[in-house]
């Protein structure tokens, strides 16, 4: 839904909406509508050779260069995906309110069934640089799950109820060189559009489960470490959706229930000519505390945007507020303002030269929501 005119809905219609209704460019000392999505260009001079996404925070010039969205990285394979995270994370540590209570699906097409498998006295947010689809190893390989820095031996805990069916070195594999190290699969006790559920914790210290064992949600299964392809303890969790395999991950930043009073920004990120923009920067910035949050889009290979919202960017535990979204594209600092709802998705889709634009994605068919995996 888009507007050209001030913005004239009411708290409880965006509330609605989950999120804010486009608008154009501003004029030239116009007041922007506050509680709306609107599109801005500012440009500086700049050699126009450099515009090659990703792009620096610094404001791009005006110009006719092409987007180039690079080499697709090649196409891991199953056991050989590295896990791995600095050896130094400067955790910040920052009061955060408690999650919601799992399951939250205050939407018809949100899933936030898990808690954080890391208990609320750690640091249990994933780690900025880590998340889901990104592309941060020479090898090019895509990251099929969230990062979690914890110390090492922290408790490790289920994030929902669900059945222990690998307990072991490795993942279905039995090799201590694996790169997930010490892994636990639960297989959970409920499912999504009739798809089973599993979640995987990887690169453990200690394992405190065996097949077969049942656990409830917060039921200690192991320890944090830094067995497998890491470098620096912390947990590696992933979301599995229809089968347990390598290639049926989905992001666990969509599945995982947020604080409480904060919500989730989720965009569809692409070219001018549709085209989904891998691995590109994105800025956030808090308009109440200037604070900034860089995401990238996801890589190119081996993963699966949610459904429905058919995404290649989310970023999770955001306090609610407005935000102003920065993404660099064909010279300018496209920009564009959104309101982060409490316990809600706020979604997005950028293409390009066309800007923004916050209408929710279609009804889909019901059955089809999710594809069974064979």
């Amino acid at each position: 839904m888009k507007n050209t005119g001030p913005n004239t809905f009411t708290v409880p219609t965006l509330l609605l909406l989950l999120v804010l209704a486009a608008c154009g460019p501003a004029a030239a000392g116009e007041t922007l509508p506050t509680l709306a999505v609107f599109a801005t260009s500012t440009a500086t001079p700049h050699d126009p050779a450099e515009l090659q996404p990703p792009f620096s925070s610094s404001s791009q010039a005006e110009g006719t260069a092409v987007i180039n969205l690079g080499t697709p990285a090649a196409t891991p394979t199953p056991g050989t995906v590295r896990f791995d995270v600095p050896p130094a994370i400067a955790l910040v540590s920052a009061w955060r309110p408690p999650l919601y209570p799992v399951p939250w699906a205050p939407g018809p097409y949100d899933h936030f069934y898990f808690s954080r498998p890391i208990a609320a006295d750690e640091v249990n947010w994933p780690l900025p640089s880590y998340r889901y689809g990104g592309v941060f190893f020479n090898n090019g390989q895509v990251h099929t799950g969230v990062d979690i820095s914890a110390e090492y031996g922290s408790d490790v805990i289920a994030a929902g109820p669900g059945t222990v069916i690998w307990a072991d070195w490795g993942l279905f594999i039995h090799d201590p060189g694996s790169p997930y190290g010490r892994a636990v699969v639960l297989r959970h006790d409920f499912g999504y559009q009739g798809q089973p559920l599993f979640t995987v914790y990887a690169h453990l210290s200690e394992i405190d489960v065996i097949a077969g064992q049942w656990l409830d949600t917060g039921g200690v299964l192991g320890n944090v470490g830094d067995t497998g392809h890491a470098t620096g303890p912390h947990l590696h969790f992933e979301v599995r959706v229809g089968s347990d395999q390598f290639f049926a991950t989905y992001n666990p930043e969509l599945w995982m229930a947020p604080p409480q009073g904060w919500g989730v920004l989720v965009g569809r990120v692409m070219d001018t000519r549709n085209s989904r923009l891998a691995s590109y920067e994105v800025f956030v910035d808090s308009n109440e505390t200037g604070q900034r949050w860089t995401v990238r889009t996801y890589g190119s290979e081996a993963i699966n945007p949610d459904p429905y919202y058919n995404e290649n960017l989310v970023l999770s535990d955001l306090p609610a507020g407005i935000y102003t979204i920065h993404i660099y594209y064909g010279a300018f600092d496209r920009q564009a303002e959104v309101q982060i709802i409490p316990g809600r998705v706020t979604f997005f889709t950028f293409r390009g030269h066309t800007g923004y634009d916050a209408e929710l994605p279609p009804t889909p068919n019901p059955a089809g929501l999710i594809t069974p995996i064979p």
